[in-house]
């Protein structure tokens, strides 16, 4: 009997210890992006951030390897939206970071439609011309005053489609280079080349798509990886100088 009593505690301390080691329902260990991880420094070499959405989000790692032993490439751990979110998130995102170039932009998500929260067309526009300026010429103020050299990349190219109009960017690319002329920031012209990207399906054969599909503004990792080149080369060159 007492052989019996002491192999069943057994066993429940066991199974309890099992239990115990596993993790909580709901609370399992998410992979670490390594897009939006933060990074540690090299010592000696000076400190660039990336601030952008999804397409930064896509170009970040390429930018980093393409630096790898010129700049540390940090961006905050976000997709950083519209100019409405940066407006209320950028003093977090700064930190107390000693920064020596930041690469930004906003735009997609201020000229993105919506009809009832769902993308479309035919929808209002998230940031009209009024608001868009009057945040963007806010947040550059707020990037001036880190004293870091700034390097603006107009948005890049919209096909018509995602809840976008085509030209819409263009209009609101124009905008932002009135406050970038104003305030003295150097502009990365990423939309004029993602312009030259062929459209979804239009690509000569045997070379590879740009865009993810019909009407996306998104990227593939062959096009984020030209985006990228040209991130990099902006921000070297402004490092070097």
């Amino acid at each position: 009997m007492l052989a019996a009593t002491a192999l069943l505690c057994g066993l429940t301390s066991s199974l309890r210890a099992e239990q115990e080691a596993k993790p909580a329902a709901g609370k399992e260990t998410q992979p670490v992006n390594p897009v939006t991880a933060p990074i540690v420094d090299v010592p000696g070499l000076p400190r660039v951030l990336l601030i952008g959405d999804s397409i930064s989000l896509g170009y970040t790692l390429d930018v980093r390897e393409l630096l790898k032993e010129k700049a540390n490439v940090h961006r905050p751990p976000a997709n950083c939206g519209s100019t409405a979110i940066g407006v209320e998130n950028l003093d977090a995102w700064l930190g107390d970071g000693d920064w020596d170039v930041i690469h930004f932009n906003w735009g997609l998500w201020d000229i993105n439609r919506r009809v009832n929260g769902k993308r479309n067309l035919d929808g209002q526009i998230s940031a009209t011309e009024e608001e868009y300026a009057e945040r963007l010429e806010q947040l550059v103020v707020r990037l001036k005053k880190t004293g870091a050299t700034l390097i603006w990349a107009p948005t890049t190219f919209v096909q018509g489609g995602f809840g976008r109009r085509p030209g819409d960017e263009v209009r609101y690319n124009a905008i932002a280079a009135e406050i970038m002329e104003k305030h003295n920031v150097q502009i990365n012209d990423l939309h004029a080349l993602s312009a030259k990207f062929p459209r979804y399906g239009e690509t000569p054969e045997g070379k590879p798509e740009m865009f993810k599909s019909v009407g996306n503004v998104h990227f593939t990792p062959e096009g984020s990886r030209v985006l990228a080149e040209q991130v990099a080369k902006s921000i070297a060159a402004t490092l070097d100088q």
